[in-house]
């Protein structure tokens, strides 16, 4: 058991010790004692700085029990905590300071921000080391936040690709749909306790499961000192949550199964389909992950046949496909939007065009090399608002690392028409896939529409 921890450090610090090699020179990484990393970009053409920290915590921790409480957790902790005892008492402090704060959830990251002056880094740190820290999780205020988070709920469910998208992520994901469900569960929200909330502290908020980033116009030597007077002190945990409470992996999907559906909506104008294979993850097949980008790139070009054939003909109004990095199966989805003039034989034309996508000829040396020209200005491209680069470092520290990110450009230049073959037979081609169809009751009734899949043939 020693030897298989001293493995396991040796190998944490290897990959940190790469992941600073290959950052550009205005980036500098370092860890405190305590496991916090902490991560600074330093950009002097606005004197702003944004402060952010992220935690290793989101849907991918929850069970239904505990679904949307990593989204709760964070509109909490914008509330009252030790050193600021009550809401009122921090909005008075961010006006004071000047602050735009927020947050985010989602399966694989929670994330905190403030972006301030330069001049009051210090106190956006306290500010920030106050909150991750000392949450107090006060009856009333959970109270008047549990009906706020739900409200974000209600608003999605009114949109009328709601029954569309959660019937299709129940069958993408099963029985740990939970686990890829970020905003939460009408029930669960709305009956949390402060009880609950210090669950999710007490297994996810420790520095040694944690990335400080501050970036903006600052000094990385300053940050570090700062980060270690005022973070230092705080405890790292003992153990590694994802030992202790490992997550689930989720089922392959099964072709025994219904994996096709039909829903309807009144308020639906147009019919959409949704299409979505089990792809790769950054745990597992980390190239693949990167191929995926270059096909789904190849096939958002309007040069591409799959656009040609599909969107130029006019067989559909939309068509595309995307590929969600994650740690933990990342999802392959297809967004169509049959033309109605051709409902039928837009079906047929698009599995004309799936059929194709591994031949020789679906796409070109050129359509190949300006995808990843395409892809690598778009990385650079989310680098210029430092405060919103902020938001993109931690996502990839969460849903991969930091070497990947930094890795990404260098990657993507290897990626050949071998490659994307390869990608295309393990994961789309033959593969098991979800579908599901909207239509409003009149556009089902119209074009008699009972089984999505002999709608394909």
């Amino acid at each position: 058991m020693k030897k298989l921890v001293a493995s396991i450090v040796l190998s944490s610090s290897l990959i940190f010790a790469v992941a600073q090699q290959n950052m550009p020179s205005n980036i500098f990484l370092t860890k405190l004692d305590n496991g916090l990393q902490v991560l600074v970009l330093e950009d002097a053409s606005v004197p702003l700085a944004t402060v952010e920290i992220a935690v290793h915590n989101g849907s991918y921790t929850e069970d239904t029990a505990y679904n949307g409480l990593s989204h709760l957790y964070e509109h909490m902790f914008f509330k009252a905590n030790k050193d600021i005892p009550s809401q009122e008492k921090y909005l008075d402090r961010i006006h004071e300071l000047g602050i735009v704060f927020n947050g985010t959830t989602g399966d694989e990251r929670v994330n905190y921000f403030f972006t301030l002056g330069n001049k009051q880094v210090k106190e956006g740190l306290q500010f920030l080391n106050s909150a991750i820290r000392y949450p107090l999780f006060l009856k009333d205020e959970m109270k008047k936040e549990n009906p706020v988070v739900d409200g974000e709920f209600q608003r999605q469910e009114s949109s009328p690709t709601y029954t569309l998208v959660n019937t299709f992520s129940h069958k993408m994901w099963g029985n740990l749909y939970s686990r890829k469900n970020a905003i939460g569960d009408h029930q669960v929200i709305l009956t949390c306790t402060p009880e609950k909330m210090r669950v999710i502290k007490d297994k996810y908020y420790y520095p040694n499961n944690s990335i400080l980033v501050v970036a903006g116009s600052v000094h990385h030597e300053d940050i570090f000192a700062k980060a270690k007077e005022i973070f230092g002190d705080w405890k790292a945990s003992d153990f590694d949550p994802f030992q202790k409470w490992p997550i689930p992996e989720f089922s392959p999907l099964n072709p025994a199964d219904s994996l096709s559906f039909v829903v309807t909506n009144e308020n639906a104008r147009v019919p959409i389909l949704f299409i979505g294979w089990h792809g790769p993850d950054t745990r597992n097949d980390v190239k693949n992950t990167i191929v995926a980008d270059v096909f789904s790139t190849i096939l958002s070009q309007k040069s591409s046949k799959f656009q040609q054939a599909l969107v130029d003909s006019g067989y559909a109004l939309a068509a595309s496909i995307n590929y969600q990095s994650a740690k933990y199966v990342g999802p392959i989805n297809m967004q169509y939007v049959p033309n109605p003039q051709k409902f039928k034989e837009s079906f047929k034309a698009l599995q004309n065009q799936i059929d194709q996508f591994d031949t020789n000829d679906y796409f070109t040396d050129e359509q190949l090399e300006t995808a990843k020209t395409q892809l690598a200005n778009s990385e650079k491209y989310s680098a210029e608002v430092t405060s919103q680069f902020a938001h993109t470092l931690t996502f990839w520290w969460c849903s991969a690392s930091l070497d990947y990110y930094f890795n990404y450009i260098n990657e993507i230049k290897k990626i050949t028409r071998a490659d994307i073959h390869n990608y295309l037979s393990k994961y789309i081609i033959g593969q098991p896939c979800v579908k599901g169809l909207l239509l409003s009751s009149a556009m089902q009734k119209n074009w008699n529409v009972t089984n999505l899949d002999s709608m394909f043939k």
